[in-house]
């Protein structure tokens, strides 16, 4: 019998071990790529180009983050990243909220086949459909303006259904009481429905502003000047030197670009851990 205890326990060991190094493999090929990106940002142009390569340069140049920064219009660049993601996550909501209410609480005709078809837009990529939305924008006159950045993105069949699995958890009891009191359908989203289904909310906000913030296709495609493009464009406008890429600037620009998403992420991530570990989504 102690020999089987003593089996099992070892057994037990090597398992958590094995779970332990496969974690830290997997921690380390996520954490390279950005530590690499924030080391090569403050090289010099030289130390970019050296073989075997540099992890820590011989000195930090800061200066590179100031020469991406006037390499173009980043300012606009930013401002415009910052309208176009905002205004994309409010509508999410004004629309997102309502639908999954009404697919997980609602009773009408033609409901399943409704959230049926919402899934199924899913499974349509965004290259698929990008042509006649550009054919739609081109005849109302909307290209290099906000509303052909924001409009298509302002829903979310992933959001929907997120929701609605959240807002199926909350007891029935709470919305019956809620009527009884003469609650109205949109007081009970407000005061029941959202503030129970917070955590989901944000990490749904976040998904958007990351997707929105990160997107490199559709201001490409919807703009032809400099307008309305955004932070994504202008990295990947940066100056060349001597017909080459400035390595050490272009990392910088990628740097300025995803620390917003660094500082949004570390701010919502315990809603985050609440939303999938509470609420039951995977």
């Amino acid at each position: 019998m102690k020999r089987l205890q003593l089996t099992y326990r070892l057994k037990k060991i090597v398992l958590t071990v094995i779970q332990y190094i496969g974690f830290a493999i997997l921690l380390v090929l996520f954490i390279i790529p950005f530590v690499w990106m924030v080391s090569t940002s403050v090289k010099s142009i030289g130390e970019t180009l050296t073989n075997p390569p540099i992890f820590i340069p011989s000195d930090f140049h800061f200066e590179n983050y100031i020469k991406a920064w006037k390499s173009g219009p980043f300012l606009h660049f930013f401002l415009n990243s910052a309208i176009i993601t905002f205004s994309s996550m409010i509508l999410q909501l004004l629309f997102v909220v309502p639908a999954a209410y009404a697919f997980a609480r609602c009773k009408f005709r033609g409901k399943t086949i409704l959230f049926g078809i919402t899934m199924m837009t899913l499974m349509i990529p965004g290259q698929l459909i990008f042509m006649p939305l550009f054919l739609i924008f081109s005849r109302m006159g909307l290209i290099n303006s906000y509303a052909s950045m924001i409009l298509p993105f302002s829903t979310s069949a992933f959001g929907i259904f997120m929701l609605r699995q959240s807002f199926m958890q909350i007891p029935e009891e709470l919305l019956e009481a809620a009527r009884l009191d003469q609650a109205s359908e949109w007081q009970i989203i407000r005061h029941i429905m959202v503030p129970m289904a917070r955590p989901t909310i944000v990490t749904l906000m976040l998904l958007t502003f990351i997707s929105r913030w990160n997107d490199y296709f559709w201001p490409l495609v919807m703009t032809t000047n400099d307008k309305v493009r955004t932070l994504s464009i202008g990295v990947s406008m940066l100056k060349n030197t001597e017909g080459g890429a400035s390595w050490n600037v272009l990392m910088a620009g990628n740097v300025i670009l995803v620390l917003p998403i660094l500082i949004v992420f570390v701010c919502a991530q315990r809603q985050i851990i609440r939303a999938f570990t509470y609420t039951g989504e995977k």
